[in-house]
């Protein structure tokens, strides 16, 4: 990662931060809760009259790069390009979760059609960045 897209992520999340944190009821940071909150803001941001799902980018890149900083918080890791599936995050035992990915789903798809970014990020925390998703049998 260049130091100007790792500028990028950083302002994205203080961004995140700094705009979501006064409108939350939790207290907002790089934590389960907030990860949660956001799940939220996503599905009352498609709700809205004027949602346009081809004008999405900018919140990707900001919410994105929130639950991917949640992550490295909660699992350790860093920021990780691959070639085929962009920007992730790769925990120490090399598994890589994609977080601007799985907002950009939950933005299209919501939480009723099966997208969540709480459960990406309980599952990431949880198995992935554990090694325990192959012995969980999913």
């Amino acid at each position: 990662m260049t130091n100007d897209e790792m500028r990028m992520i950083e302002e994205n999340v203080r961004l995140a931060i700094d705009e979501l944190g006064p409108l939350s009821d939790v207290d907002f940071g790089l934590n389960a809760p907030s990860v949660a909150w956001v799940e939220g803001f996503i599905d009352r941001q498609r709700e809205r009259p004027d949602f346009d799902p081809e004008r999405i980018d900018g919140l990707v890149g900001v919410l994105g790069s929130f639950l991917g900083a949640c992550l490295v918080e909660a699992a350790g890791g860093a920021w990780h390009h691959t070639g085929d599936d962009g920007w992730g995050v790769r925990f120490p035992n090399n598994a890589v979760a994609f977080p601007f990915t799985k907002v950009r789903k939950q933005f299209l798809d919501g939480t009723e059609g099966g997208e969540s970014i709480s459960g990406f990020y309980r599952i990431a925390v949880d198995f992935l960045a554990t090694g325990r998703l192959g012995s969980a049998g999913m």
